[in-house]
């Protein structure tokens, strides 16, 4: 696999993706519903995680003479996300018709009932639309329980004239030991999401997957479910991570780096190496460092063996308490309909979850055709995190056992996979 290059044709930019949209409909204390519309007709009001507008402009496109779309933003948090609409969603409050939901609370939404049966004729048009990565987060036991509607995943971003230095070629496959080793011995840092939150599980995860692990299996055992974590693809992710930890690589924020604070190593003085999201493209236009960027696949965790880049992205369930629950299912169509997933990564960034996505010219005007390839390429290949209805247990015990990154070692993926398993059974609390 050849490292794309960050030539890049013209094309208009407006923004900068990350900043977070406002909220359509203001509540104060809980979040509560829009008021009703006064022509009559339903309105389905869709819970969404922040973003700069695209989800507001796609609910406003996909309304229509038999129902409106009015928008509830949720707070920025992943985790406070799920706490707000499992809260109201386990009461039956019958005001939330939509929901965006995050791929590791799918399982755990659909396995308590939280999610309306989508039919099985719309499910398979999903599925087959959707790709495979996008498919597989959004299904719990052999069924799609949401809407693929984008999808975003990491790559390799690094400074051109730092690996022209190196001597590194990034026109072939790089190991995660190859860019450490060429970022200490050349003053570089590299940023990475290593604090105590959801994108550390999402870096162990990717590092597993890509030494061909798993951190569980058979999750429809539920608190039975297998934990694998302690394998020798358990073993590789760990000295991945002490590696770095150790290194001269490793930025002073470490411990509490995330996705803001590893672009600002990036574009930084002693900037080489960031594996990070999509909409970080533009985000450096400021620093004057665009046309030092280039981009390849997300690094190898054992050489040799095809990397498997984290996915991340957004599906749309419909809630089982909706008094609207028809229209709700309805919408789902042009909610996620390749010309609203076009328009949502014109305004945020956030990529489509389909091919047919991608070929809205929006899209195409977004990125240099080499990028765009190698987004499609990395979903092709990206791990999504364990399907499981605990995972927020599995991913809060990781992140208990592997943190700080400079205490994880050989014994770190045992001592997680059995306080995993403590936490599962009731053994031991996070």
């Amino acid at each position: 696999m050849t490292a794309r290059s960050s030539q890049r044709p013209r094309r208009r930019r407006v923004r900068r993706w990350a900043a977070p949209a406002g909220a359509l409909c203001l509540a104060s204390g809980i979040l509560a519903g829009c008021s009703g519309s006064d022509s009559g007709k339903p309105e389905l009001v869709w819970y969404t995680n922040p973003d700069a507008g695209g989800q507001e402009a796609v609910a406003e496109a996909c309304s229509t003479d038999d129902y409106s779309i009015s928008v509830q933003v949720l707070p920025q948090d992943a985790s406070q996300q799920r706490i707000q609409l499992a809260r109201r969603l386990a009461a039956g409050d019958p005001a939330i018709d939509l929901m965006s939901l995050d791929p590791p609370f799918t399982a755990e939404f659909a396995n308590a009932g939280y999610l309306a049966e989508i039919p099985q004729e719309m499910q398979d048009k999903f599925r087959e639309q959707a790709f495979e990565s996008a498919a597989e987060a959004a299904t719990w036991e052999d069924e799609l329980v949401v809407a693929p509607f984008w999808s975003n995943v990491q790559v390799l971003w690094y400074r051109k004239s730092f690996v022209e230095k190196a001597g590194l070629d990034m026109e072939q496959d790089v190991t995660w030991e190859q860019i450490i080793t060429a970022a200490s011995e050349n003053d570089g840092k590299i940023g990475v999401q290593a604090n105590k939150y959801e994108g550390y599980s999402v870096w162990i995860n990717a590092l597993i997957s890509g030494a061909g692990g798993d951190i569980a299996s058979e999750t429809d055992a539920g608190a039975e479910a297998k934990i694998d974590i302690a394998s020798d693809a358990g073993k590789e992710a760990a000295r991945v991570i002490k590696m770095l930890a150790d290194s001269e690589a490793a930025p002073s924020d470490l411990s509490v780096s995330n996705e803001g604070t590893a672009g600002t190593t990036f574009g930084g003085d002693q900037g080489s190496f960031l594996v990070n999201w999509t909409y970080i493209w533009g985000n450096y236009g400021e620093e004057r460092l665009e046309d030092d960027i280039g981009f390849a696949r997300y690094p190898q965790t054992v050489e040799g063996e095809e990397s498997r880049p984290p996915y991340g992205g957004i599906g749309i369930g419909v809630s089982s308490a909706s008094d609207n629950e028809e229209e709700a299912i309805a919408a789902l169509e042009c909610l996620t309909s390749p010309e609203s997933q076009g328009l949502n990564a014109e305004l945020t960034g956030n990529m489509p979850s389909s091919e047919a996505g991608y070929e809205e010219q929006a899209v195409k005007d977004l990125f240099p055709p080499e990028l765009i390839a190698l987004f499609k390429e990395s979903l092709d290949a990206a791990a999504p995190r364990t399907v499981s209805p605990y995972w927020s247990d599995i991913s809060s015990a990781i992140q208990s056992t592997w943190h700080p990154p400079s205490g994880v070692d050989e014994e770190t993926p045992e001592k997680s996979r059995d306080f995993i398993e403590d936490v599962l059974k009731g053994g031991s609390l996070l």
